[in-house]
């Protein structure tokens, strides 16, 4: 560098734009060198930004009278959306489908048991995994939760291949339309909720 002495170490230099002796200058000087350069260093203001929230990271939770002052009475009522009416809102919606498809198709038999299949293959593995829910309420974690979901997963797989290899004369369209019918019902229920 110019006019420095040969025993001295250099000076860090953030670019050609900013002098040597400013590297060390609080972030208003930066910016002000910045800004009178034209140029602006984004990545210092959102380090600046980290490190003070990083400061200020104290999370503080909300009392029951601020949460009902935020989110209104209902926020502390319980949830009258069980598990167990999910499955039963399941099932009925799975017989009225069926109902529906053996009234209005033909030939109204094998649309009506594979509209039923459908539904069955929604609603069973829920009410499976309700029970388990039931079963582990005191031991519940998160764990036990993935378990019962990838079981509900499998079991729904299982239901479909075992249909669609040993039930041949499936209506694919009834048992389709039927089980997205159940699967929405989580929908309903929380809409409901």
């Amino acid at each position: 560098m110019v006019g420095q002495r040969p025993d001295e170490a250099p000076q860090a230099h953030e670019g050609p734009d900013v002098p040597p002796g400013e590297v060390g200058a609080s972030s208003r000087g930066q910016d002000a060198a910045a800004e009178n350069s034209g140029r602006v260093d984004h990545n210092a203001r959102w380090d600046e930004l980290d490190a003070s929230q990083q400061d200020n990271n104290d999370i503080v939770p909300l009392t029951r009278a601020e949460a009902q002052q935020i989110f209104g009475a209902q926020v502390s009522r319980p949830s009258r959306v069980t598990p167990f009416r999910v499955v039963a809102a399941q099932v009925v919606l799975s017989l009225v489908a069926t109902l529906a498809w053996w009234l209005f198709y033909k030939p109204p038999g094998s649309a009506a048991l594979s509209a039923f299949l459908g539904g069955a293959i929604c609603w069973f593995p829920g009410a499976l995994f309700a029970a388990r829910l039931k079963q582990l309420s005191r031991a519940g974690t998160v764990f036990n939760w993935m378990l019962g979901e990838a079981f509900k997963m499998g079991a729904t797989i299982a239901m479909f291949v075992a249909i669609a290899f040993w039930y041949h004369d499936v209506q694919w369209i009834p048992l389709l339309v039927t089980y997205l019918i159940a699967l929405k019902t989580y929908w309903i229920a929380l809409a409901w909720r």
